[in-house]
């Protein structure tokens, strides 16, 4: 059964300038869609656009040109409050870091009052209160770790307050810029476990950033593989994964680390040239 797009981006391009002279295309006329109630990875290597499209994505960088919409809405970057709290009902953004959204000198049910204040003016202080702990036992945390500063935490109980907080706006969209890179294997998957749980739940939409091949297979439904700015290839997980038709896309795979895997000799030359 198709599902409609939740996310629309056509046609964006976005270049940085470096200097008088330089200057990078970040996104060179990218075009793709998420479909409501699925997972969308975009994977290509460090430098190939995908976290710039995040970020224009949600209106944290501004594209030259293209356009995106969400949930038929066109997307623009802004400062005006009313239309910053509108778009965060709708999507919400979950970093590779979660230090960033952590007051180091607050417990970090802090962070997730600061959004209930601002997306739920229905509840007063014990109510919100009651809320930040059911937030919390959802991701997985306990009343303990609610009342912990940012230090007493690990690294991935931080990401799951970053995930927690995302949800406190109740949005229809989570996008995920390389959200689970930095934990070791055991708790990237529990953390996946738990993503794939609350997109069930909660009939969640992701946008799932990633240079991790080993991870899309887990928790994507579709896939869009970057380059240099542009998408080299796309399609289901099945179709791309097992049947890549870009040596690019047949190059990154080959290049995953996997059980009794070994570098292939040249493999980073042959990817470097693959377009030669």
């Amino acid at each position: 059964m198709s599902r409609t797009s939740i996310i629309e981006v056509e046609h964006l391009s976005r270049t940085f300038h470096l200097g008088r002279k330089a200057s990078v295309a970040a996104l060179d006329d990218v075009s793709c869609e998420l479909r409501e109630g699925t997972c969308l990875a975009v994977v290509g290597e460090s430098g190939s656009g995908k976290s710039t499209l995040a970020r224009v994505v949600v209106g944290l960088e501004r594209a030259d040109s293209g356009s995106v919409r969400i949930a038929g809405t066109e997307v623009k970057p802004t400062t005006a409050r009313r239309q910053l709290r509108e778009r965060a009902k709708l999507v919400q953004m979950v970093f590779q870091d979660p230090e960033g959204s952590l007051n180091r000198s607050l417990p970090v049910a802090a962070t997730i009052d600061e959004m209930l204040r601002a997306h739920r003016p229905d509840l007063d202080k014990r109510g919100r209160r009651d809320r930040v702990l059911e937030l919390f036992d959802e991701v997985g945390l306990t009343e303990r770790h609610a009342d912990a500063k940012p230090a007493a935490l690990s690294g991935g109980q931080k990401q799951r307050v970053a995930i927690a907080r995302a949800l406190a706006a109740e949005p229809k969209i989570i996008v995920l810029d390389e959200a689970v890179s930095a934990l070791d294997v055991s708790v990237q998957a529990q953390v996946l476990e738990l993503l794939k749980r609350l997109r069930a739940e909660h009939g969640l939409s992701y946008l799932f950033i990633t240079h991790d091949l080993s991870v899309v297979r887990d928790i994507a439904d579709d896939v869009v593989v970057m380059r240099s700015g542009r998408i080299v290839e796309r399609g289901t997980v099945d179709e791309v994964l097992d049947a890549p038709r870009e040596p690019y896309t047949q190059l990154l795979i080959a290049s995953a680390p996997r059980p009794r895997w070994k570098p292939q000799r040249g493999l980073r030359d042959a990817l470097m040239g693959a377009d030669a």
